[in-house]
């Protein structure tokens, strides 16, 4: 065997087999049916099957792959492995057709879900982890992992929390199922480590605490209303973070690429509170020290005279070190005009990009056609974003849903009347550039709740009933300027509604 082989998986499969025995040992004493002289040879096949599943996810099985793989199993199947090679692993067929293990969860693992339904042990939490670390583990074998590597690790990771999730709903008490994302904090986590810098700048206070795990952001992330694709690219994103700290850990090269994105989209898609949960992920990475978010536009980056727009740039990057900084229409500084100073902006912030790159995530958002021309504004712009996540605008269905969280965070009922004139009012508004979409919710709730202030307001002692109960003649007739902020922040729906 060659020496220079990885011990990676090796270490993996050994915390895995730790683990779960042990999971599996502490399930034995409430169900009789596990025979408690087979589990070590029971979990080592579980974390054999696992591995070759991850192995064959994007079907290339490379010599990297199965060096490591002979090493982490030979010594428990020697007779198989012992004097292997890849060659040996690929003709006996032992990877091969694996990934199919990865779409439904394994007989020991239902056992561990049984176990957890009677006793709330919590183990098939200590299985999702050991089983990530392998994922994981797996993924960084090689020097690049593939899209499609990263989509299996996120299915699978999926698919296990919602089965964890599944076995705790169906519980008689309240206690709050025993998943690695749980509690979920308020909606995106508001006010905390979030700095506007609108038309005077400001800088990035608040102590964010300590760095939460990657599972409770990634739950918050998933509590947004609708957003499925920009959820998959955030979790795509982090789970390549984690593959080349893997790599770094072990004195493996990593490929050198830049973190910054572009989010486009129109406004209120929910931008900013993605934006606030990846420096929190990219915190919680090793990314980044501190993982606060740093907001601003044109107007805290652009001055009115000569030499000191470079100044104001510097500035937000000093404000948003170790942590996020976010240029919300970031298009608005490649319109040139007479004595303007938004190139000489765009070309101090290519530079700092760079400079910083170890310490400062940058994010550009607006709205898709501009930033393109954003990106063309400088010749190195373009490939320091190596990824774009678009967010698209809600479906009606969608904003309904928000605006029913609303309802509820303010104890409001909108009857069924008033509930149909609204979806008719959000069925009537053309999705195009400028769609308010979480701010136009919020408006409208907003208007409302405004308009139904003023129906009960000379009602002698209105019941509780008539007081929280907002009906046909409180939604507005149509979606007007008058509901629209332009002048708020580009928040949309946390598990509240959109935040602002």
């Amino acid at each position: 065997m060659s020496p220079a082989v990885d011990t990676g998986l090796e270490h993996a499969v050994a915390a895995f087999v730790n683990e779960v025995a042990d999971a599996l040992d502490g399930a034995a004493l409430t169900l009789d049916h596990i025979e408690r002289e087979k589990i070590g040879d029971q979990v080592m096949v579980e974390a054999f099957d696992l591995s070759a599943a991850f192995i064959d996810s994007d079907e290339l099985h490379t010599d990297s792959e199965l060096w490591a793989f002979i090493r982490a199993f030979a010594p428990h199947f020697y007779d198989e492995l012992a004097h292997a090679t890849p060659a040996d692993v690929r003709a006996a067929g032992w990877i091969k057709d694996r990934r199919g293990l990865l779409t439904e969860p394994s007989e020991l693992f239902e056992t561990l879900c049984e176990a957890d339904h009677r006793c709330r042990a919590g183990y098939t939490l200590r299985y999702y982890r050991r089983a990530m670390d392998i994922a994981h583990t797996v993924g960084s074998l090689d020097d690049y992992i593939s899209r499609t590597e990263l989509l299996a690790i996120e299915r699978y990771r999926t698919m296990l929390l919602r089965r964890i999730d599944e076995v705790h709903d169906d519980d008689d008490d309240s206690t709050p199922p025993v998943t690695a994302g749980l509690p979920v904090p308020e909606a995106a986590a508001v006010g905390r480590g979030v700095t506007r810098t609108p038309a005077t700048p400001a800088t990035a206070t608040g102590d964010l605490g300590p760095a939460r795990s990657v599972d409770q952001l990634f739950a918050e992330l998933d509590a947004l209303i609708g957003l499925d694709g920009v959820k998959q690219e955030v979790k795509l994103v982090a789970n390549l973070l984690r593959v080349q700290q893997l790599r770094k850990s072990r004195d493996l090269p990593v490929l050198d690429t830049s973190r910054h994105l572009v989010f486009t989209g129109n406004p209120g898609t929910g931008k900013t509170t993605v934006a606030r949960l990846l420096a929190q992920l990219y915190r919680s990475l090793g990314v980044v020290e501190r993982g606060h978010l740093v907001e601003t536009d044109r107007t805290g980056l652009v001055a009115g005279y000569v030499g000191q727009t470079a100044n104001l740039v510097r500035r937000r990057f000093d404000e948003a070190e170790e942590g996020v900084l976010f240029i919300d229409e970031a298009y608005s500084l490649s319109r040139r005009s007479e004595n303007d100073f938004g190139q000489e902006a765009i070309d101090t912030i290519v530079k700092l990009m760079e400079d910083r790159r170890d310490s400062v995530v940058l994010i550009a958002a607006g709205y898709p056609t501009e930033m393109r021309d954003f990106l063309d504004s400088n010749p190195g712009l373009r490939s320091r974003f190596p990824k774009t996540i678009h967010f698209p605008d809600y479906s009606t269905a969608e904003l309904m849903e928000i605006f029913g969280t609303m309802e509820e965070k303010s104890r409001y009922v909108a009857d069924q009347a008033a509930r149909e004139k609204l979806r008719t009012l959000l069925d009537s508004q053309i999705r195009d550039v400028g769609f308010g979409n979480g701010r136009l919710i919020r408006n409208l709730f907003e208007a409302a709740v405004a308009n139904h202030a003023s129906r009960v307001v000379d009602i002698p002692e209105p019941s509780d009933e008539v007081l929280t109960t907002l009906t046909i003649g409180d939604i507005p007739d149509e979606v007007g300027h008058a509901f629209f902020d332009a002048g708020a922040p580009d928040d949309g729906p946390g598990q509240n509604g959109p935040t602002g």
